[in-house]
């Protein structure tokens, strides 16, 4: 079992480009689809707890599979496997960028993978919604997500509105479950708010800290700072480039702009979670050594918020007003995966052959089921071939 995990997760990190939208999609292609170790139903309430908590998304989704699927050694196991490719990608990626001084050309690859990635996070979309709408009031709550995430509104608001709306019908509706339910139901919970509610003091800490740091910080100073940002995150990658941007290149100046953008460019460049921005930095920094102590740190935090909330979702589906409302937060769940399929779309569907590989990536994966992993390598072979005719 164990070993089914490491495969799966590995594979899926190697091949996992798009961004969280694109990694859960290929998640429930795998999961869902092909193996049948989660329902949809189960499926999404571990997307909505992962949108609960700080952290990269699509890697506190393997996190809780991995639970799900084999116990604390599975959380573990399916977690840094699906880690891991990307951490080694990066790290390469960066021995060569201090050695030559340059990032490699890659838009060939990315220009066939992008259309592709959006025709999986589709099929997910498609799949997803049959689980997540299953009521007019649903429907309603999910469109009304969408709308606020479009008009700017963050992740984090929408998600605990459309908890709230579902709860207030539900409380409306029915007089056995008194508010409080909420307070009793979620109450275990309460240690995922520390980091947030201690921020300020640990930010505080890191100043003193960075104050005594020399050229070439410390490899445990490097774990802190990005734990410290790991812990606190909600949000796309744009924001985690303002928490690196802030960090490292205003407040500690050991980054220039453009090195910043580097790093960010290879996290997104590369498959898997888009943290492994902190093993270039890291790399850059200080070495492997700096490599290893910025990757452990930015994701730790990941692994102990989901240990934590693991206790939580079977109380809150046993209560029917907390369930009701974990059922809000996986329609605005699937609405945030829906906004991001939109923009991934418009970046990624630029000319006819990007619309036609969308097409024919979206027919084989919904007609035929082909591997999600397949399509993704066979967009890589199309861009490479296209860039070559062109």
């Amino acid at each position: 079992m164990l070993r089914d995990l490491a495969l799966l997760f590995l594979k899926l990190g190697s091949v996992a480009f798009g961004g969280p939208a694109a990694h859960i999609a290929m998640m429930e292609d795998e999961v869902v689809r092909r193996r049948g170790w989660l329902s949809r139903a189960a499926f999404l309430d571990l997307v909505g707890a992962t949108n609960l908590i700080p952290g990269p998304n699509s890697t506190e989704l393997a996190i809780h599979i991995g639970h799900a699927r084999a116990g604390w050694r599975g959380l573990l196991v399916a977690g840094c496997a699906f880690i891991l490719p990307a951490t080694l990608m990066v790290g390469g990626i960066a021995w060569a960028y201090v050695r030559f001084g340059a990032l490699p050309q890659v838009e060939a690859v990315l220009y066939g993978v992008k259309p592709v990635v959006i025709a999986v996070v589709l099929q997910a979309v498609l799949g997803l919604g049959r689980s997540a709408l299953k009521s007019p009031r649903l429907v309603l709550v999910s469109a009304a997500s969408a709308a606020l995430v479009v008009l700017g509104v963050h992740e984090l608001v929408v998600l605990l509105l459309a908890a709230a709306a579902m709860g207030a019908d539900h409380l409306r509706t029915s007089d056995r479950h008194p508010p409080t339910a909420v307070l009793v139901a979620i109450a275990p919970a309460s240690p995922l708010a520390s980091p947030l509610v201690h921020g300020g003091s640990t930010a505080a800490a890191a100043t003193g800290i960075a104050a005594t740091a020399a050229t070439a910080p410390a490899w445990s100073l490097l774990f802190w700072l990005f734990a410290k940002i790991g812990a606190v995150l909600f949000g796309s990658g744009y924001v985690l480039l303002a928490f690196l941007r802030s960090e490292f290149v205003h407040r500690l100046g050991w980054l220039s702009e453009q090195q910043l953008l580097d790093a960010v460019a290879v996290g997104q460049i590369t498959p898997g979670p888009v943290f492994t921005t902190a093993t270039f930095i890291g790399y850059v920094l200080r070495g492997p050594a700096g490599a290893v102590a910025a990757t452990a740190g930015i994701f730790a935090p990941a692994f102990l918020f989901v240990a934590l909330s693991v206790p939580v979702l079977p109380r809150l589906r046993r209560s029917r007003l907390t369930a009701t409302m974990l059922d809000g937060v996986n329609s605005a769940s699937l609405a945030l995966i829906a906004v991001v399929a939109v923009t991934l779309a418009r970046a990624a569907l630029v000319d006819v052959s990007t619309i036609v590989l969308a097409a024919l990536g979206a027919l084989l994966l919904i007609q035929y089921r082909i591997n999600s992993a397949w399509l993704v390598l066979g967009g890589a072979a199309a861009g490479g071939l296209l860039s070559v005719l062109r």
